[in-house]
């Protein structure tokens, strides 16, 4: 026997099932029923769109026949699509950069009240986001009536004449903005907590140096929750991109009618119409994998513009 066996033979020999490989297993049973549901639920579906996207699939037709890329040059030329990704991103533009000022102003207030108003009104902040869309946009199909709407009638109040929020193509949208920066309690909660956070001696420092409350904003409060910004930022962009149920419920539920409803027609209405109404399956999924695509795209440039402006402790 050479020198080498003899080493290995002499080498003691532990439990195969050492305590680091019994926590490795015991981790991976408690992460295994959302791996066995994010295969089945979302993976799975989502390739098989992918394999949908270069079809003409309808779901009422047994055959099912490939058609390579013709959905995606389709979706490209399309006035319609070009459209709704316009009413998307117009949304988009002024609705993120709204609910995160509102929402950093109404976390900046509740950080100068008591504790159990605090709770009162961040619970207060919160409930719109857990009402059912379709009741929200019922709601708003009474507030935003051109003629008995509280909307108009509140603006009456100061002699101005409220416009057709439901019906003017131009003002569609800003009725919609208006609407969903109602449900800003999600982006409350989190920049709430992140001033909770931001340490104290850092405002008195700045207080004994003569700093402006302007000052204390700029140079403390905002690079101490620049992470909370960001992620609230990333988040909102990326459901304001998805927007559905509530537009749908407003102007899609029955039937379409004049031409407001193509300035109401956002870019997950039309894919939704495509799937479901016309039973375009493959031209939907392609629809799907572009703004797949475009929030892909979007999320990636925050990413690589937070660097210069996302502060975080340990760096």
């Amino acid at each position: 026997m050479d020198a080498k066996h003899s080493r290995a033979g002499n080498r003691p020999q532990g439990p195969w099932l050492t305590q680091q490989r019994r926590h490795v297993l015991w981790a991976f049973f408690f992460i295994s029923p959302w791996f066995i549901g994010f295969v089945i639920l979302m993976l799975g579906p989502m390739l098989w769109s992918l394999w949908l996207s270069f079809t003409d699939y309808d779901p009422l037709v047994s055959n099912t026949e490939y058609v390579g890329l013709e959905n995606y040059r389709e979706a490209v030329a399309d006035p319609r699509v070009r459209s709704a990704l316009w009413n998307t991103l117009y949304f988009t533009v002024f609705y993120v950069p709204g609910t995160v000022l509102s929402g950093l102003g109404l976390a900046m207030m509740l950080t100068k009240v008591g504790k159990r108003s605090g709770n009162f009104f961040r619970t207060a902040f919160y409930v719109p986001n857990v009402a059912p869309a379709v009741a929200v946009g019922a709601m708003f199909l009474l507030l935003l009536n051109g003629q008995r709407g509280l909307v108009n009638q509140a603006l009456g109040l100061f002699g101005i004449d409220g416009p057709s929020w439901l019906n003017d193509p131009a003002w569609i949208k800003p009725g919609i903005i208006m609407m969903m920066l109602w449900s800003v309690g999600t982006t409350v909660v989190i920049l709430y907590a992140a001033l909770r956070n931001v340490p104290v001696m850092l405002y008195e420092a700045a207080l004994v140096d003569g700093a402006s409350a302007w000052r204390r904003f700029r140079s403390i409060t905002v690079p101490m929750i620049s992470g909370s910004l960001f992620f609230v930022l990333v988040i909102n962009t990326i459901a304001a991109l998805q927007l559905f149920a509530e537009v749908y419920a407003m102007f899609f539920g029955e039937q379409e009618t004049g031409a407001g409803t193509s300035a109401a027609r956002f870019y997950v209405v039309y894919l939704f119409q495509q799937a479901f109404q016309f039973f375009n399956m493959g031209y939907a999924s392609a629809l799907a994998w572009l703004l797949f695509l475009v929030i892909g795209i979007i999320t990636a440039v925050q990413i690589l513009t937070s660097r210069r402006w996302v502060y975080y402790e340990g760096e």
